[in-house]
């Protein structure tokens, strides 16, 4: 499925949006594969994904909205919420990393992220930066924050300074509305925000080096909400296991991983 989306949705409650044209995603230089499902697990059709990750077993997930947003930690097989706590309006919750022992979370537009105790989810710290916030992971050394634009940034885990900035471009254009992340096998995944794509991006040159498209997981969950959109994705090195999942969606699939998946075109 090829998305042509150019819709310009601005809704305080439905999520981040720009004032912008979605961006159209062909024609393309660099690979595109279809997303091949290995697995299948139910998901909280209620939990509108912010957020993603996989550690020691589990799946922890952030949710958005004003008064619906909070952190949790997920039995995967089952889909049961084994321990959560939530982020408290006005703030509006989106993404999130491990760091050593701590959880890192963002807000939307109020510049204020949070570190939470990974064992208990208590809240131990906060840290500011500029801009809106949309998702984080970590290549091991850094965290890389998106925030709709372009424009990634790689920060320091304990600081939250700004170590340097990475501009993502789709054949030669700068690709806006990068939306959740994750590091895998030395690529940036990356949630294309209103469309049924995951760039995969070179974090040394920033150029999109091929796509994973979900239009067919997104047809079997069956949402049709303009928002109900892919996001989520989260990465278990040890076996391989690429985990993707969307808004308000009643699955997580477990993926191939992009590299062990066939081309499409």
């Amino acid at each position: 499925m090829i998305v042509r989306l150019a819709i310009v949705l601005i809704a305080l409650f439905a999520g981040p949006a720009v004032a912008q044209d979605i961006p159209v995603l062909d024609p393309t230089s660099v690979p595109v594969s279809r997303a091949e499902i290995v697995a299948t697990y139910p998901h909280d059709p209620q939990a509108y994904t912010e957020g993603l990750f996989y550690e020691d077993g589990k799946l922890w997930e952030s949710t958005g909205t004003i008064g619906k947003s909070g952190i949790r930690q997920v039995d995967l097989r089952t889909g049961k919420v084994l321990k959560s706590v939530a982020v408290n309006p006005p703030l509006y919750g989106e993404g999130i990393a491990p760091w050593r022992d701590q959880i890192l979370s963002l807000t939307w537009k109020n510049h204020v992220g949070f570190r939470w105790s990974k064992s208990t989810l208590k809240k131990i710290g906060e840290f500011k930066y500029e801009g809106e916030g949309w998702a984080l992971t970590s290549d091991g050394t850094s965290l890389i924050l998106s925030d709709g634009t372009p424009v990634l940034r790689f920060v320091d885990p304990t600081t939250f300074a700004v170590r340097r900035t990475l501009t993502v471009t789709h054949d030669g254009q700068p690709l806006i509305n990068l939306n959740e992340l994750e590091y895998v096998d030395g690529e940036i995944l990356a949630n294309v925000w209103l469309t049924d794509r995951i760039a995969r991006i070179d974090p040394k040159t920033g150029k999109v080096i091929g796509w994973i498209d979900v239009a067919e997981l997104h047809r079997q969950v069956g949402n049709t909400a303009e928002n109900d959109v892919p996001n989520g994705i989260a990465w278990d090195a040890k076996k391989r296991r690429l985990f993707v999942t969307g808004k308000d969606w009643a699955y997580v699939f477990e993926i191939k991983a992009p590299r062990d998946t066939n081309v499409i075109k």
